[in-house]
């Protein structure tokens, strides 16, 4: 296992830069996700570090060593892909064993490093089948276990679960976690699925546009996002963002289009009639008397909670309620942000505004 260490990491194709001076720290044994919208950088970012992509500026070290001019095959890293790459004329087993016989390890260290590998994911029934006779999950397991065989200093996983259903997705995120338990290997993993990042990572890196937006635990992200796009992007449903003005007078409050007025715990004296982004998140607001009158739009409900989405002020939001209730599209209701749990960012700049 090993620490990685990216600084002032950048990527240019000719004239074009997708990757603005990166800086992330990895800890050893650390299970770290970059997350963000397709085009962000973040797969051009792990490719840079297994050392499928050069990099134009700044150094990539794995424990110890510089390995911005090795190439993957010294770098001690596997690399799980997200269209599985197995050999479709090999059998479990030997895809798994590959890497291993290139090397010229003996077979009695292969067959041992293939037997745990296949404990661990549990293929030991299919080592003699063909990926043409395999599941999707299953392939994905055979892929990790290759990874696995290898028994590498850090795991690089490229949106390993992208290609598998729905429910195959929720089983194979909780094993990779299981099994990042288990090994403690150093792990990096690309995904554009939010929900994946929450529920996977020990570190969540958001990624927009080719540059580090923030770097945090996943409750530390969801709970004081730094700016607006990480407050879009982190959590499902999506942040409510409303556009308004912000007034100190004693107290604060947040005045946005038609006369909507909505509560602020708090807000800096210097942001005093400063044009702002109001946000609260789905879960945080309640029914109340005192509430601000909104208009339902769409009803969803979902069997644990109702999604509720609705019109505020002209601006849609949306509202999930635990609880079950009657509600009906053009129905009227009064919602009422929980005012201690108010997010405010600036409209220009998108930061944060709030303590």
């Amino acid at each position: 296992m090993a620490s990685v260490a990216i600084r002032d990491v950048r990527k240019s194709y000719g004239a074009t830069a997708v990757i603005h001076g990166v800086d992330i720290t990895i800890d050893d044994g650390e299970f770290v996700v970059l997350v963000g919208p397709s085009g962000c950088g973040k797969s051009t970012l792990l490719r840079m570090i297994a050392g499928l992509e050069n990099i134009t500026g700044g150094q990539i070290s794995i424990g110890d060593r510089v390995v911005n001019n090795l190439p993957p095959k010294e770098r001690d890293i596997a690399m799980v892909f997200q269209n599985y790459a197995l050999y479709p004329h090999m059998t479990v087993a030997a895809n798994m064993a590959f890497s291993m016989k290139l090397r010229g390890a003996p077979k009695d260290e292969i067959d041992m490093r293939v037997k745990r590998a296949s404990e661990i994911l549990g293929l030991e029934a299919l080592l003699e089948r063909f990926p043409r006779q395999l599941s999707g999950g299953q392939r994905q397991r055979v892929a990790m276990g290759r990874a696995i065989v290898r028994d590498p200093q850090v795991f690089l996983f490229d949106e390993p679960l992208s290609n598998l259903d729905a429910k195959l997705r929720v089983q194979m995120r909780t094993e990779i976690k299981e099994l990042h338990q288990r090994l403690k290997t150093t792990t990096v993993y690309v995904t554009h699925d939010q929900i994946e990042a929450m529920t996977m990572a020990d570190k969540i890196v958001v990624m927009h546009d080719g540059i580090v937006e923030q770097i945090g635990t996943p409750l530390e992200l969801y709970d004081k996002p730094a700016n607006q796009f990480v407050a879009g992007f982190i959590g499902s449903p999506a942040m409510n963002l409303l556009k308004g003005k912000v007034r100190v007078n004693g107290s604060a409050i947040f005045e946005g289009p038609n006369g909507v007025k909505l509560p602020i715990a708090n807000a800096p004296a210097s942001a005093n009639g400063a044009a702002a982004v109001y946000g609260i998140r789905p879960e945080h607001f309640t029914l109340a008397d005192d509430g601000t009158e909104a208009e339902i739009v769409v009803i969803e409900p979902t069997g644990s909670e109702t999604q509720v989405f609705a019109k505020l002020g002209g601006q849609e939001v949306v509202a999930v309620f635990r609880e079950r209730h009657q509600f009906n599209p053009g129905e009227k209701v009064r919602l009422k942000p929980n005012a201690a749990l108010v997010h405010l960012f600036d409209e220009a700049t998108g930061k944060r505004l709030n303590a």
